[in-house]
């Protein structure tokens, strides 16, 4: 005999089929009184098997049924009952009917009541308890189901929770064993992939509306946009009541198989707020021989047959299987032989799935900050740093050669900066430098030409020719300067400017000392002046040249200048410059141009007040005047100078000094020949008349 407890009817019912085999077995049922169909289904069941000899060999089962009032306190007497049936009296077939197994309740609560109590002794069986907690074989090792376990509902929920991106999100369970299993399930599970619980309220049939109230105050201060509802729908209907009457509408509803496909959210009423749930149903298919067991059943056939009035009263199939009018909105009513009515649609645009989440995904160049105190899903978003990226959860330093955008979303090139020719200051420098080249050229064009006459003479036209060769180079030198740095323009740079001043300023020193010997040379008793013809002067601005050669040579074969790359100056540059090599190379040959020119401005500082009327000691203490005091103005200012402004810097000095020697010294002698050419005689040089 099968036992069951179903929410059938207020009656018990027994059917003891005998037959020649073996005594029947007893199975009991336990089932809702709103689902009778269960019972008529169990009939059915217990009527196929046996029929089928293959199934139970020489094995009739019979049934009883008893209600459960969906009850976990009912269903527990029920079991007990069916338990104690042992010592109830014999059947006609002189034996007790054993109870084979019992199908418990369609509620987990009450199958956990009935595995509990009759699990050692018994093999129950529910057909539409889903709660994870019964499959513990410890607890109830004869349980079995015929419907999947929760586990898996909570897993494909999950799933479905990861597939729409939502982070942040509520979940409402029945207080039972069912809604707090299966949300425990699903909470185990939606965390594996960073999903938030925001909260988690709980509701029941019989609870007060205060608690109700509670939980709906819940949904409306929450920030959710999707809520899983893990409850029967006889628990959910108040929650769902009280939803409607506070408007709470814009959420996305997921369901458990218990009430997505309840008729109660499908109401005109209730659609408004819950239209658009998502949830999962257990598979359904056709099951044969069942629709002519359930169309054949006649209360006139069997008045005995129990449940047959009630059932009847509900299914009419006979008469509505020849329905066929036309209804006041001229549609044809009728139902095919498969029980279809015509079929009619309406298109509907469906709502757009929302979005829930604790915090909104931080905007591009923004990470992710942990707000102390709050789920991982709940954060701040903080900008990151210049020269960084944000990468979702950290920010990521860009590589050397690159820097962030405004935006600090990916990462962009530097831009290049080095002194070139096409930019304004390049081209300024480039024409002054050839301007003063061209200066020189002509000048000593002019020597050359006049070599004769007595303002030439008197300057030594071979040490101005010397002078005005070293001064044209010393104007090219500012176009090594400019363009792009490379390994042989960073050594010529520094060495030529070097090597060209000292011969620059060894040639004025040549003169300054002609100046004073000459002078000196008008006593007889100097024999030092005398010997101090042109081999010595030639001497003097070799040896003093040579020494410059020699440090510069020095300096190319231990720590040359290199090109190099600077990030210093801006985070959005890369500077190309120079690289000095050795500072105090660098230093050393700027402190022996200084050497020199310090002692020319001393010595023609000395012959400044010679009597010659054209005295060019004169010129050379102003001109050397003007170089000492570019040079040393240059020094801060190249230290201080960023980028391709320090380069500027070094031009600029360069092309001042070498204007300042080209002017002081040359233009005077230019002015007589050209503008003033009756001074140019012997006696007005030597200031006699």
């Amino acid at each position: 005999m099968i036992g069951g407890i179903f929410p059938v009817f207020n009656k018990d019912v027994s059917n003891i089929a005998t037959f020649d085999r073996e005594p029947p077995a007893v199975m009991c049922a336990l089932f809702d009184l709103r689902a009778f169909r269960w019972a008529q289904m169990m009939k059915f069941a217990i009527g196929e098997i046996n029929a089928d000899p293959a199934l139970l060999p020489n094995i009739s089962l019979g049934y009883r049924i008893l209600n459960s009032c969906s009850s976990p306190t009912n269903t527990l007497r029920a079991a007990l009952t069916l338990a104690n049936s042992q010592n109830e009296k014999e059947t006609v077939s002189g034996c007790s009917p054993a109870v084979s197994a019992v199908i418990a309740e369609a509620g987990s609560s009450q199958s956990l009541a009935v595995a509990g109590i009759l699990g050692p002794f018994q093999v129950p069986v529910s057909y539409f308890s889903t709660c994870a907690c019964l499959s513990n074989r410890a607890k109830y090792p004869t349980f079995f189901r015929t419907i999947p376990s929760d586990y898996f509902q909570a897993k494909a929920l999950a799933a479905l929770v990861k597939h729409f991106g939502w982070e942040w999100i509520g979940a409402i369970q029945s207080d039972n064993d069912y809604g707090r299993n299966g949300v425990l399930a699903f909470k185990e599970e939606v965390e594996k992939f960073g999903i938030c619980i925001a909260f988690v309220g709980t509701v029941m049939r019989t609870y007060p509306q205060e608690k109700i109230l509670k939980v709906v105050e819940m949904i409306k201060q929450s920030t959710v946009q999707v809520i899983l509802a893990f409850t029967p729908e006889g628990d959910f209907s108040p929650l769902m009541r009280e939803v409607v009457k506070h408007n709470i509408t814009g959420i996305q509803w997921l369901a458990s198989e218990a009430w997505i496909t309840a008729p109660q959210p499908s109401t005109p009423e209730m659609y408004r707020a819950f239209g658009g749930a998502l949830g999962f149903v257990v598979q359904k298919m056709n099951i044969p021989n069942l629709n002519p067991f359930l169309t054949n059943i006649n209360p006139y056939r069997d008045q005995s047959e129990p449940f047959v009035k009630d059932f009847w009263e509900i299914m009419v199939s006979y008469h509505l299987q020849r329905v066929n009018f036309r209804n006041q909105f001229g549609d044809d009513v009728f139902f095919d032989e498969n029980g279809n009515p015509p079929a009619s649609y309406d298109i509907i645009n469906w709502q757009l799935v929302p979005s829930s989440v604790c915090s909104k995904a931080c905007p591009a160049g923004t990470r992710k900050a942990q707000i102390k105190g709050k789920p991982v899903c709940c954060f701040d978003c903080i900008p990151c740093a210049e020269g960084s990226i944000a990468n979702s959860t950290e920010c990521v330093a860009c590589p050397l050669e690159y820097w962030s955008n405004d935006k600090r979303s990916e990462c962009i090139a530097r831009e290049i900066e080095f002194l070139a020719y096409h930019e304004p200051m390049g081209v300024a420098l480039t024409v002054v430098a050839l301007l003063g080249a061209s200066l020189s050229l002509l000048t000593m064009m002019v020597f050359i030409h006049y070599r004769e006459t007595p303002v030439i003479k008197a300057s030594n036209s071979e040490l101005s020719c010397f002078l005005l060769l070293s001064l044209f180079l010393c104007f090219l030198c500012p176009l090594t300067f400019i363009g792009r740095p490379t390994v042989w323009t960073c050594m010529l740079r520094h060495t030529a400017f070097g090597v060209t001043f000292a011969l620059c300023i060894s040639c004025v020193l040549g003169k300054t000392i002609v100046v004073v010997t000459a002078f000196k040379a008008t006593h007889p008793s100097n024999k030092v002046a005398v010997k101090f013809g042109p081999t010595q002067q030639r001497i003097i601005v070799c040896s003093c040249t040579l020494i410059q050669i020699v440090i510069c040579i020095l300096w190319l074969k231990l720590n040359p200048p290199l090109p190099d790359r600077v990030f210093k100056y801006s985070n959005r540059k890369i500077v190309l410059e120079c690289n000095t090599g050795s500072e105090v190379a660098f230093y050393v040959v700027l402190g022996y141009i200084g050497f020199l020119a310090v002692v020319c401005l001393v010595l023609a500082f000395l012959a400044r007040k010679l009597p010659d009327n054209f005295n060019e000691a004169k010129f050379i203490t102003f001109s050397m005047l003007i170089f000492c005091a570019v040079w040393i103005t240059f020094i801060p200012a190249y230290v201080s100078s960023p980028g391709k402004f320090t380069v500027a810097v070094e031009i600029f000095a360069i092309l001042s000094s070498a204007f300042g020697l080209l002017i002081s010294i040359f233009a005077p002698k230019c002015y007589i020949i050209f503008i003033k050419p009756e001074k140019n005689t012997r006696k007005h040089v030597m200031g006699k008349k």
